[in-house]
Formats: structure tokens, C-alpha cells, sequence
């Protein structure tokens, strides 16, 4: 999950979802942020407490969460420069594979289903085209940017780094401030993701209990339509001021604006190596699921 999130286009809840864990991490967010919690702890019932939570789970899984995010984040810095088509490529697998998988936990399709699919298609397609705000710092806009971030990134189909890239922020935050451990910027960002997973935990979890088909297969559109932001072959458009000048980041690179899609890319060993990728991609979600839907029979038996 947490290697998911630092990828624009990615969701952890994807992942999750394909796992069989979703649901679980939502009640354990509701149930630790919860008044009853609280009373639990700070009455020294410890054993309900840490039943009530799912603490362990939700520890491990945060452990997890931030390793990856620390040590993939590093990575991608490099990746992004040296390979970027082999990446998007890898990327583009990892969500193609996810709309069918997360797709078919849908018990049953009908006219509103297919219907909720083509709206969040849509969505994700105009997202794909908006033009990217630019990098700001503020402090009620990291803030913000965290709350908005962090619910995204536990909801499937919809990217936390996706929504940060159209915020502007993207580089700021999983690239820079991550690397450098700025926590001028990170404490904001963290403060306002965990008040927004207070708020939107309680809202997820009564959405899949009431609407889960209608839920599914909204997500899986944002997916679908999701596959326009990581096609492999792009151009950047570099954002310039009045002057036609370059507009650097903080850390003295060219900003980016928007991308040109290649929709026909040129028949060459770059295009077969970036098809590999994709293939690739389709695997890891392939064995990801096989291995979690093993791991959930065990545990039913």
C-alpha cells in the first residue's frame, strides 16, 4: 500500500481492496479515533482496547505503510529521470490488472451499476485533463492537501499522489520533503491527514455497508479513467511565467505543468520493453490476489 501511494495514478486502497483488507482498515481508523475508544484506554481496559481498535493490525500496517514510502520514495526520484516509460509502463499494468480484479467484487451488475462505472470513468478522465494548480506551501493548504491526500489513499480507483499532483504538491511532499524529512512541510500534511481519516472513516465505512456494489464499481471507473494520467508515452509541458521563463521548484527543478499524450508511440525496443513493463504489472496484481485469496481461505478454515 504504501509503495502504491507515493505512484501518481495508484491507489493503496486499491491494493487493500484486492487483498481483503479494506474494510478492515476503515473500521480500524473508525474505532481507534472513536470516544469509546478513548474511554477504553484512559480507563486501563487495555485488553478491549486493543481488541476494539484492531491496534496490532493497524500498527503493522502503518509500519509497512511508512518504510515503503520512505525507502520507494527515493527510488522513484531516480526512476522518473533514468526509465520514466519503463515506469508508467510498470504502473499502467498495476492499474489495468486492478479494474478487472477490483470490477469483478461487484456481486451484481445491472443498468445503475454499469452506469456509476461510466460516471467515475468520466470523472477520472476530466481530473486526467485539468490543468495542475501550482506549488503552495501555505500552511492551511498542506493541511489540506493531507486531508484530501490521506482519504484518497484509502479509497480504490483514486490516488492520494494523483489528487496531490492536480493540487500542485506532489513534488513538494512524496518527493522532496519525504527525502529531506522537512517537517516544516510533513507535520502539516500529517496533522491534516489524520483529522481527514477521522472524518472520512466514518463515512466509508457506512457507504460500503449501504451502497458496497454501487461503491465498487464507481471506483473501479476512477481506475479505468485513472489509465489516462500513467499512459507510458507523454511528453512533459514544462509551466512557465508571463516572461516565458521556466518556473523552478524549491528544490531548482522545471515544474510540470501538464502532458502531451503520445497516443501512437514509435514501433521500436523501447516499445517492446515498455510492453514487458505493462505484462509485468498485470503479474504482480495477478499474484497479489492469488496470494491474498489463499490467505483469506486459510483464515476462514
Amino acid at each position: 500500500m504504501g509503495t502504491a501511494n507515493v505512484i501518481p495514478g495508484v491507489s493503496g486502497g486499491t491494493i487493500a481492496l484486492i487483498t481483503g483488507i479494506l474494510e478492515r482498515i476503515i473500521d480500524a481508523i473508525k474505532n481507534t479515533l472513536s470516544i469509546q475508544s478513548a474511554k477504553l484506554f484512559f480507563t486501563g481496559k487495555f485488553s478491549q482496547w486493543l481488541k476494539h481498535t484492531d491496534i496490532m493490525f493497524a500498527l503493522v500496517l502503518g509500519v509497512g505503510i511508512i518504510a515503503a514510502i520512505a525507502s520507494i520514495a527515493r527510488l522513484f526520484e531516480y526512476l522518473f529521470v533514468a526509465y520514466p516509460v519503463y515506469l508508467w509502463a510498470f504502473f499502467f499494468g498495476l492499474v489495468l490488472a486492478s479494474v478487472w480484479f477490483v470490477g469483478r467484487t461487484v456481486t451484481k451488475w445491472n443498468f445503475w451499476i454499469i452506469i456509476l462505472f461510466i460516471l467515475g470513468t468520466s470523472v477520472a478522465v476530466i481530473m486526467a485533463v485539468l490543468k495542475p494548480m501550482g506549488e503552495n506551501t501555505g500552511l492551511v493548504y498542506l493541511l489540506i492537501c493531507g486531508a484530501v491526500a490521506a482519504c484518497s489513499m484509502i479509497l480504490p480507483g483514486i490516488s492520494g499522489s494523483f489528487v496531490l499532483v492536480l493540487m500542485g504538491n506532489y513534488e513538494l511532499i512524496m518527493i522532496r520533503a519525504v527525502n529531506t524529512l522537512d517537517l516544516s512541510i510533513l507535520i502539516p500534511v500529517i496533522i491534516g491527514a489524520g483529522a481527514g481519516l477521522l472524518v472520512f472513516s466514518y463515512i466509508l465505512s457506512w457507504i460500503f455497508k449501504k451502497f458496497k456494489n454501487q461503491t465498487i464499481s464507481t471506483l473501479s471507473g476512477f481506475m479505468f479513467g485513472s489509465l489516462l494520467v500513467i499512459w507510458p508515452w507523454k511528453t512533459p509541458v514544462w509551466k512557465t511565467n508571463t516572461a516565458g521563463e521556466f518556473i523552478l521548484s524549491r528544490g531548482g527543478d522545471k515544474v510540470v505543468e501538464k502532458y502531451n499524450w503520445i497516443l501512437t508511440p514509435e514501433v521500436n525496443a523501447q516499445l517492446f520493453i515498455a510492453l514487458g513493463f505493462i505484462v509485468l504489472g498485470i503479474a504482480v496484481i495477478a499474484l497479489t490476489e492469488t496470494i491474498a485469496t489463499q490467505n483469506n481461505k486459510k483464515t476462514k478454515q
